[in-house]
């Protein structure tokens, strides 16, 4: 890039557990919450933002082009753009990419962007038999015509679709994310065990890290109850005390006889929503302001669809490519936990040769990763992952990680559904 794109500030909602807290706040109203609060803390004028742009995935039917109901709800001017981006789980971070692209061409000076998901809200759908009945029962004209089209009509008929797990599947493959995930268990020999046991351990850090009040940092907490006055502002997926018995107690997920990945090693379905102000680093300068930290490369890359868990692999190789860059630069490093055993996976895939030379056009490893600067303070399997936030998260906790170890340069990366990857390079000064 030109120059690297300045990230002033980021905050985001605390995670709730979908169908928990934040059930009965729809996207558009967390977002809402989370951008206002953001534009306030940071103190720019809002007729100065350029455009916002939030990441979403779940598309709410009531609140099409998301990003533009929560910019007008946050109390922006109806003079500032906004759009909506989705990239599956990298929706986030697409956000913000999208933005530096913008900055980058001259096509704008100061952005908002994000993510939101509200998973709780994901909308039962009917069959198509259903539909067609109720189209054929609002075209008759007489009593008769309606009853005789109510003789069509049978019980099976009103068996939901259910949208989460549809929006979770693969339309090329037929895959949901979690058989995808035991693709990869079968790839690189990962028990059971292993899975579970690196699942406690990202129960273990995110418990430190919220008794340590780390996350206190890039909260914002938000009124679910409003006639009760009741206030989220913890994360609350985070199963404290969680040890290898509770975790050996549950039944393999996606495939019952010869599974390994359970919803105990899986990324937890939630509700959230993340913001930050981006502009590029000599407009920051030019205004005073100190940012939080730099977006200075960025990649995405495309790979199979039924092994899309390999995502960090495939685009960090190519972030290192095209940026001439290796492990040894990198001090921290964020990695989305959508499954135990994806981060498991590329943690063998990145110290390979013979995955590089296979899969990722190098000739060598990319590099082996420490895991000691490796999601140090827990991740999506126990924090959550409200997929079209995710990305924005990682920005966020990358940064302020950083900050607060004073290291200089992060690696913040995630698959995608569907079989892409997302890798960013993060700096603080």
């Amino acid at each position: 890039m030109k120059e690297r794109i300045a990230i002033i500030d980021g905050l985001r909602t605390p995670i709730a557990k979908a169908g928990g807290k934040l059930k009965d706040l729809q996207a558009e109203r967390l977002g809402a919450h989370i951008v206002q609060e953001l534009a306030l803390r940071v103190g720019l004028p809002f007729g100065l933002y350029d455009e916002v742009i939030m990441g979403n995935v779940s598309q709410p039917a009531h609140a099409a082009n998301v990003a533009r109901v929560i910019a007008l709800e946050a109390g922006f001017p109806n003079s500032t753009t906004a759009y909506t981006v989705h990239r599956n789980c990298a929706s986030g971070m697409e956000s913000i990419t999208s933005a530096a692209c913008k900055i980058l061409s001259g096509e704008g000076e100061i952005f908002l962007c994000g993510g939101v998901e509200s998973m709780s809200n994901v909308p039962l759908m009917y069959s198509d038999k259903m539909k067609a009945l109720f189209e054929t029962l609002s075209k008759a004209k007489s009593l008769s015509e309606k009853l005789y089209t109510l003789t069509h009509f049978r019980p099976r008929h009103i068996k939901p679709i259910i949208g989460l797990m549809q929006g979770l599947t693969d339309p090329v493959s037929g895959l949901v994310m979690g058989s995808t995930a035991e693709i990869l268990a079968q790839d690189f020999g990962i028990s059971r065990e292993e899975q579970d046991a690196y699942a406690l351990q990202s129960h273990k850090k995110a418990e430190a890290a919220i008794k340590a009040g780390i996350f206190k940092e890039e909260i914002a907490p938000i009124v679910y109850d409003t006639k009760a006055g009741k206030v989220m502002e913890d994360d609350d997926g985070v199963r404290l005390g969680q040890n290898m018995p509770a975790l050996g107690k549950l039944r393999p997920f996606f495939d019952r006889k010869n599974g390994t990945v359970t919803a105990g090693n899986s990324s937890q379905i939630s509700d959230a929503a993340a913001a930050v102000v981006v502009m590029s680093e000599s407009k920051a300068k030019q205004m005073g302001l100190e940012p939080m930290g730099y977006l200075s490369h960025y990649a995405y890359a495309g790979l199979d669809p039924k092994r899309m868990g390999m995502g960090p692999a495939y685009a960090t190789a190519k972030l290192f490519k095209h940026h001439r860059l290796s492990m040894k630069d990198i001090d921290l490093i964020e990695m989305n936990e959508a499954f135990a055993v994806q981060v498991l996976a590329n943690l063998v895939a990145f110290d390979s040769d013979a995955y590089a030379k296979t899969h990722l056009g190098r000739n060598k490893a990319l590099g082996s990763i420490d895991t000691t600067r490796l999601n140090v303070n827990g991740g999506a399997v126990a924090l959550g992952h409200p997929v079209g936030m995710t990305g924005t998260r990682l920005v966020i906790h990358t940064l302020k990680e950083l900050r607060r170890r004073g290291k200089n340069r992060g690696l913040a990366t995630l698959c995608i559904g569907g079989g892409q990857g997302a890798a960013l390079i993060l700096e603080v000064e």
